[in-house]
């Protein structure tokens, strides 16, 4: 069962927009997400919190300023996810530009697992490093910082993620999230940490007077593959990340962006002269991700560092390729599932756990979501790693902290979780395979202690009805324009329809054209194969539809109800 929610608006706020010269509609939904002043709207790189609020950053400003001034040589240690793909090119970039003598390491997730593990940096040994600096990992790379530091290597750690209970003893370590730090936006990817140190560094070496006139680098240029790794990862769109979005985003549409997003963008069949966050989240981010998830991060990363459009669209292409292989691939486990879902009564769980051998390892986190999606559970798919282990993915629902759960779980069971780690919606673990049956009762248990009925009932939250004044393409172009995201959603609106037709396309995709008081609208629906009643109660979203040069509004269906 779905509820649908109507979004509180913030009335005073919602007035003050209207003053300050917003279209009541536009000023309705932004007061609705936290929006209390037109200030807040300005995307100006000035209004971003300033780096030294970011605690740690000057002194990792120094002691990499002084790797640079001793030529020391550098190894970045980055993650195989699109952040981590971007924070490792952003770190080699701008590293580059400011004179250092730098390479990068990205673990294969297959055969080394996350972060800055003992054998990650036995690897990197072979690049001679004498510093090793991570982005998007290293908060909980205890093993690894300490390993390090016993052949005489320092580690400067930049994450974003939570820390445990025990701090590895790095050199530095730049964590908007580690105890401490009061810097204000705690939802900085892992990409803008590390832009925030480059920051920090330049202003650094400015000081040391390092640039000669014209000589400093612009660090702006960064900003396209900032904007890409913040979007993919579903950070939080707060204020500052909404700014560092928006730069990004201009940059993109305007061409002066790194050869190897415009390369992503042909691939993918986007224009980059009308990029949206939706296109780096639902279009470019996949396709750089598909390259950790079933080959290796390296050859995404090669793809944003290259210096020319031949180069990034050869390895575009490839990228893309891999997308359409890992879409393939994650149909037929999907449909796996569904056959398993089908045995088992779904409706009366408070979790789902799933393992079919055969499964891929870089799928199952997707098929997680996917499966949490439709039935709103908890999720956790395995996928065989070998030895008898398997390994899970899991995706959580609003109010289960995932890695909690399987925190208590290991309490109460001790030794069946040989690994495990993540935060409150997703996370990872190992297993035996033959103790599957005993982990999906296990986490069942816990689950159906920590959640209430209510709480396994889906919640959609809308912005009410949009009037048919309100519903051209004047309106759908200015929703485009805006930076929607995690923490910022896009409008969903609910209004009455008539199904005047409608067809499957592509498979999976229903096709259609709904009527409202006369006047027609074109909709999509996608995956979505079932015909509709004649009339329902639909929740959707408003966008631009582009089809030879002529744009026209389409309603992207979420969700709907019988009328009746």
């Amino acid at each position: 069962m779905v509820q649908i929610v109507q979004r509180n608006i913030d009335q005073e706020a919602c007035q003050a927009l209207v003053d300050a010269g917003v279209r009541p509609t536009m000023a309705r939904l932004l007061a609705a997400r936290g929006i209390r002043n037109i200030g807040q709207m300005e995307a100006s790189l000035s209004r971003l919190i300033p780096p030294e609020r970011l605690t740690g950053n000057a002194e990792m400003a120094i002691l990499l300023a002084d790797a640079i001034a001793a030529g020391k040589r550098i190894i970045v240690v980055g993650d195989y996810d699109a952040d981590g793909a971007t924070a490792t090119a952003v770190a080699v970039k701008g590293l580059l530009s400011m004179g250092a003598v730098v390479d990068f390491l990205v673990p294969n997730r297959f055969e080394y697992g996350y972060g800055l593990t003992p054998e990650i940096v036995a690897l990197a040994v072979g690049y001679q490093p004498d510093l090793i600096l991570t982005v998007d990992n290293g908060i909980a790379s205890t093993d690894g910082v300490n390993a390090a530091q016993a052949l005489g290597i320092p580690v400067l750690v930049t994450d974003h993620h939570l820390p445990g209970a025990e701090t590895p003893r790095a050199a530095c370590i730049v964590n908007p999230n580690q105890h401490g730090c009061d810097f204000p936006s705690k939802h900085l990817a892992g990409v803008g940490v590390i832009f925030y140190v480059l920051l920090a560094l330049r202003a650094e070496l400015r000081r040391r007077g390092a640039f000669a006139a014209g000589s400093e680098p612009n660090l702006t240029e960064l900003l396209d593959l900032v904007a890409l790794g913040t979007v993919a990862d579903l950070v939080r769109l707060d204020d500052n990340n909404r700014i560092l979005v928006e730069q990004g985003l201009r940059r993109i549409r305007a061409g002066k962006c790194s050869p190897g997003v415009l390369a992503l963008f042909e691939v993918a069949g986007r224009d980059h002269a009308k990029a949206s966050p939706q296109d780096l989240g639902f279009s470019i981010g996949p396709r750089l991700n598909a390259a950790g998830r079933l080959d290796d991060m390296t050859l995404g990363i090669a793809c944003l560092l290259a210096p020319d459009m031949a180069s990034a669209r050869q390895m575009a292409q490839h990228l893309h390729a891999l997308n359409q292989e890992r879409r393939n691939i994650e149909a037929d486990m999907q449909d796996d599932a569904l056959a398993v879902l089908d045995e088992i009564d779904a409706a009366g769980r408070y979790s789902l756990s799933l393992f079919r051998d055969g499964w891929h390892q870089g799928v199952i986190g997707i098929l997680a979501s996917r499966i949490k999606e439709r039935f709103h559970r908890p999720v956790i798919a395995f996928a065989s790693a070998g030895d008898g282990i398997i390994k899970g993915s899991g995706r959580s629902i609003a109010g289960l902290h995932l890695r909690d759960a399987l925190d208590l779980l290991s309490k109460r069971e001790p030794g069946l979780l040989l690994k495990f780690g993540g935060h409150a919606m997703a996370a990872g673990l190992s297993i035996r395979e033959q103790d599957f049956p005993r982990f999906d009762a296990a986490f069942e248990q816990v689950v159906s202690g920590l959640l209430t009925q209510q709480q396994l009932e889906a919640v959609i939250e809308v912005d009410g009805s949009l009037s048919l004044e309100d519903a051209g393409l004047d309106m759908a172009n200015a929703l485009e324009r805006q930076v929607w995201g995690q923490g910022f959603p896009p409008p969903l609106f609910l209004d009455e329809f008539r199904v005047v037709n409608q067809r499957v396309v592509g498979e999976r995709h229903l096709k259609l054209s709904l009527e409202r008081a006369g006047q027609v609208f074109d909709a999509i629906f996608f995956r979505q194969e079932q015909f509709l009643p004649e009339r329902v109660h639909a929740v959707y979203q408003m966008q631009v539809n582009e089809f030879r040069g002529t744009q026209s509004v389409q309603l992207c269906l979420h969700h709907w109800q019988d009328a009746v």
